[in-house]
Protein backbone atom coordinates (compact mmCIF):
# COMPACT_ATOMS: atom_id res chain seq x y z
CA UNK A 1 0.00 0.00 0.00
CA UNK A 2 1.24 3.29 -0.04
CA UNK A 3 0.17 6.54 -2.67
CA UNK A 4 1.59 5.71 -5.74
CA UNK A 5 2.86 7.39 -8.50
CA UNK A 6 5.05 7.66 -11.85
CA UNK A 7 6.53 10.52 -13.21
CA UNK A 8 7.77 10.36 -16.39
CA UNK A 9 8.23 12.47 -20.10
CA UNK A 10 6.84 9.37 -22.40
CA UNK A 11 4.63 9.49 -24.98
CA UNK A 12 2.34 7.17 -25.82
CA UNK A 13 1.57 4.09 -23.54
CA UNK A 14 4.00 4.67 -20.27
CA UNK A 15 3.56 0.76 -19.39
CA UNK A 16 5.47 0.05 -22.24
CA UNK A 17 8.09 2.81 -22.65
CA UNK A 18 11.87 2.96 -22.25
CA UNK A 19 11.77 6.81 -21.39
CA UNK A 20 13.11 7.09 -17.76
CA UNK A 21 10.68 7.76 -14.72
CA UNK A 22 10.15 8.56 -11.44
CA UNK A 23 8.31 6.28 -8.50
CA UNK A 24 6.90 7.86 -5.58
CA UNK A 25 5.82 5.34 -3.11
CA UNK A 26 4.32 7.99 -1.00
CA UNK A 27 2.73 11.41 -1.66
CA UNK A 28 1.26 10.31 -5.16
CA UNK A 29 -1.78 12.77 -5.22
CA UNK A 30 -1.82 15.62 -7.29
CA UNK A 31 -1.48 17.91 -4.94
CA UNK A 32 1.55 16.70 -3.78
CA UNK A 33 3.37 16.28 -7.16
CA UNK A 34 1.85 19.71 -8.70
CA UNK A 35 4.25 20.97 -5.10
CA UNK A 36 7.09 18.81 -6.29
CA UNK A 37 6.96 20.01 -9.46
CA UNK A 38 6.47 23.59 -8.49
CA UNK A 39 9.12 23.60 -6.46
CA UNK A 40 11.76 22.27 -9.11
CA UNK A 41 10.52 25.22 -11.15
CA UNK A 42 10.93 27.54 -8.65
CA UNK A 43 14.71 26.37 -8.18
CA UNK A 44 15.23 27.10 -12.18
CA UNK A 45 16.06 23.78 -11.83
CA UNK A 46 16.40 22.31 -16.02
CA UNK A 47 13.23 20.71 -16.72
CA UNK A 48 13.06 16.84 -17.14
CA UNK A 49 12.54 16.14 -20.99
CA UNK A 50 15.51 18.33 -21.51
CA UNK A 51 18.19 15.87 -19.69
CA UNK A 52 18.79 13.69 -16.90
CA UNK A 53 19.31 16.37 -14.66
CA UNK A 54 15.98 17.62 -13.87
CA UNK A 55 14.87 14.28 -12.94
CA UNK A 56 17.57 13.88 -10.83
CA UNK A 57 16.92 17.46 -9.17
CA UNK A 58 13.32 16.17 -8.56
CA UNK A 59 14.69 13.29 -7.14
CA UNK A 60 16.69 15.10 -5.20
CA UNK A 61 14.27 17.48 -3.81
CA UNK A 62 11.82 14.81 -3.50
CA UNK A 63 14.22 12.47 -1.43
CA UNK A 64 15.16 15.15 1.22
CA UNK A 65 11.59 15.71 1.83
CA UNK A 66 10.90 12.37 2.59
CA UNK A 67 14.53 11.41 4.29
CA UNK A 68 14.90 7.65 4.64
CA UNK A 69 15.53 5.02 1.40
CA UNK A 70 12.17 3.51 0.15
CA UNK A 71 10.35 6.07 -0.72
CA UNK A 72 11.55 7.27 -4.57
CA UNK A 73 12.74 5.21 -7.32
CA UNK A 74 14.10 5.44 -10.69
CA UNK A 75 14.04 3.07 -13.87
CA UNK A 76 12.48 2.49 -17.14
CA UNK A 77 8.74 2.83 -17.38
CA UNK A 78 7.86 -0.74 -18.55
CA UNK A 79 10.13 -1.87 -15.22
CA UNK A 80 7.93 0.79 -12.86
CA UNK A 81 4.43 0.52 -11.16
CA UNK A 82 2.71 2.18 -13.73
CA UNK A 83 -0.72 0.81 -13.25
CA UNK A 84 -0.46 1.31 -9.59
CA UNK A 85 -3.58 1.31 -8.74
CA UNK A 86 -3.50 5.11 -6.75
CA UNK A 87 -2.59 7.59 -8.76
CA UNK A 88 -1.37 6.08 -12.45
CA UNK A 89 1.18 8.39 -14.35
CA UNK A 90 2.08 11.98 -14.79
CA UNK A 91 3.20 12.82 -18.14
CA UNK A 92 5.29 15.73 -16.86
CA UNK A 93 6.64 18.86 -19.54
CA UNK A 94 8.21 21.92 -18.10
CA UNK A 95 7.69 21.52 -15.01
CA UNK A 96 3.74 21.00 -15.05
CA UNK A 97 1.45 17.63 -15.56
CA UNK A 98 0.49 17.45 -19.16
CA UNK A 99 -1.32 14.38 -19.52
CA UNK A 100 -2.17 11.52 -16.93
CA UNK A 101 -2.73 7.61 -17.59
CA UNK A 102 -4.15 4.86 -15.64
CA UNK A 103 -5.93 6.63 -13.19
CA UNK A 104 -9.76 7.15 -12.72
CA UNK A 105 -10.59 7.99 -9.20
CA UNK A 106 -10.61 11.08 -7.53
CA UNK A 107 -8.03 13.83 -7.84
CA UNK A 108 -6.45 14.25 -3.95
CA UNK A 109 -6.64 17.60 -2.71
CA UNK A 110 -5.38 17.24 0.49
CA UNK A 111 -2.47 19.68 0.94
CA UNK A 112 -2.50 23.52 0.13
CA UNK A 113 0.39 24.62 -2.44
CA UNK A 114 1.53 27.12 0.02
CA UNK A 115 1.99 24.33 2.76
CA UNK A 116 3.67 22.00 0.63
CA UNK A 117 5.97 24.26 -0.72
CA UNK A 118 7.28 25.92 2.27
CA UNK A 119 7.55 22.14 3.69
CA UNK A 120 9.38 21.00 0.99
CA UNK A 121 11.67 23.77 1.17
CA UNK A 122 12.52 23.22 5.05
CA UNK A 123 13.32 19.33 4.31
CA UNK A 124 16.22 20.55 1.76
CA UNK A 125 19.81 21.46 3.25
CA UNK A 126 19.49 24.82 4.23
CA UNK A 127 22.34 26.70 1.80
CA UNK A 128 19.72 24.99 -1.02
CA UNK A 129 16.76 26.41 0.45
CA UNK A 130 14.95 28.78 -1.40
CA UNK A 131 13.50 32.40 0.41
CA UNK A 132 10.09 32.35 1.91
CA UNK A 133 9.19 35.31 -0.08
CA UNK A 134 9.44 33.29 -3.30
CA UNK A 135 7.33 30.50 -2.08
CA UNK A 136 4.95 33.19 -0.78
CA UNK A 137 4.91 34.68 -4.23
CA UNK A 138 4.29 32.06 -6.06
CA UNK A 139 1.44 30.87 -4.02
CA UNK A 140 -0.22 34.95 -3.17
CA UNK A 141 -3.61 35.61 -3.89
CA UNK A 142 -4.75 38.48 -5.81
CA UNK A 143 -6.74 40.81 -3.28
CA UNK A 144 -6.69 43.69 -6.32
CA UNK A 145 -7.21 44.08 -9.59
CA UNK A 146 -5.68 46.62 -11.74
CA UNK A 147 -6.57 49.85 -10.94
CA UNK A 148 -7.30 50.20 -14.35
CA UNK A 149 -9.64 47.06 -14.78
CA UNK A 150 -11.47 48.10 -11.64
CA UNK A 151 -12.39 51.47 -13.21
CA UNK A 152 -13.25 49.43 -16.22
CA UNK A 153 -15.56 47.73 -13.92
CA UNK A 154 -17.11 50.48 -11.99
CA UNK A 155 -17.98 52.46 -15.18
CA UNK A 156 -20.19 50.19 -16.28
CA UNK A 157 -19.40 46.95 -16.99
CA UNK A 158 -21.42 43.86 -16.49
CA UNK A 159 -19.45 42.53 -13.67
CA UNK A 160 -20.89 39.21 -13.15
CA UNK A 161 -19.67 38.58 -16.42
CA UNK A 162 -16.23 39.40 -16.03
CA UNK A 163 -13.67 36.79 -16.08
CA UNK A 164 -10.08 37.80 -14.83
CA UNK A 165 -7.00 35.52 -15.27
CA UNK A 166 -4.23 36.15 -13.85
CA UNK A 167 -1.22 34.34 -15.31
CA UNK A 168 1.93 35.67 -12.70
CA UNK A 169 2.54 38.01 -10.17
CA UNK A 170 4.68 40.96 -10.85
CA UNK A 171 7.82 40.84 -8.09
CA UNK A 172 5.64 44.55 -6.75
CA UNK A 173 2.69 42.21 -6.32
CA UNK A 174 1.06 43.90 -9.56
CA UNK A 175 -1.59 41.13 -11.18
CA UNK A 176 -0.17 40.08 -14.75
CA UNK A 177 -3.18 39.01 -16.69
Amino acid sequence: MGNRAVLTTACGNAKHSDNLGVYLHWNGGRDSVEAFLAYCKLQDFRSPETDSYGWARLCQVVGNYFGGGTSVGVDVCHRLDCNNHDNGVYIVRDWEIVDRQYFSGFEQRQYDLHGMLTKINQCQPQKEQLEQSIIDGHCAHVKEIKPSLKETLKAGADKSKAVITVSAIKSQGEPIL
